[in-house]
């Protein structure tokens, strides 16, 4: 009963921002070639490393459940270079076969500036993995660990 009442609101919505929109007889609109300002979007200061938090949970996540394909990608272009994903993927194996795949990241904060952040955080059950400002590096619309 409650899905047809939302149902029938949300139609009704529809229907007065449909009779809402302009008519025929509303002047044309113009391109004068010059587009418009993209509108911008601003993100809390308290939530400004958001992002890179859930980037630190994924790789972190990744690394110890020995999942390469996930942090290897999640290396920064840099870091990359540096080590092959073949090296890498036996870095993320011998962690698994150590520590174990349950190590999520926890307590994480971040502090962002342009596209460099650092990210401070524990690793569940492991201190001495541990990190305190740690690099990141935001590449494309994507942080990356750039710690190597």
């Amino acid at each position: 009963m409650r899905t047809r009442a939302t149902i029938a609101t949300a139609a009704l919505l529809l229907a007065a921002l449909t009779a809402c929109s302009s008519t025929d007889d509303a002047p044309a609109a113009s391109d004068s070639g010059t587009p418009a300002a993209e509108p911008t979007v601003s993100v809390p200061a308290a939530h400004e490393g958001d992002d890179l938090m859930a980037a630190v949970a994924v790789y972190t996540a990744s690394y110890f459940a020995a999942d390469t394909d996930t942090a290897y990608a999640m290396l920064s272009a840099r870091c990359a270079k540096q080590i092959t994903k073949d090296t890498y993927a036996g870095v993320v194996r011998q962690a698994a076969t150590d520590y174990g795949p349950d190590h999520a990241a926890t307590d994480v904060r971040a502090e962002v500036s342009g596209d460099v952040g650092l990210a401070t955080y524990k690793v569940e059950g492991l201190p001495k993995f541990d990190q305190t400002k740690q690099p990141w590096a935001l590449e494309g619309d994507a942080w990356k660990y750039d710690a190597c």
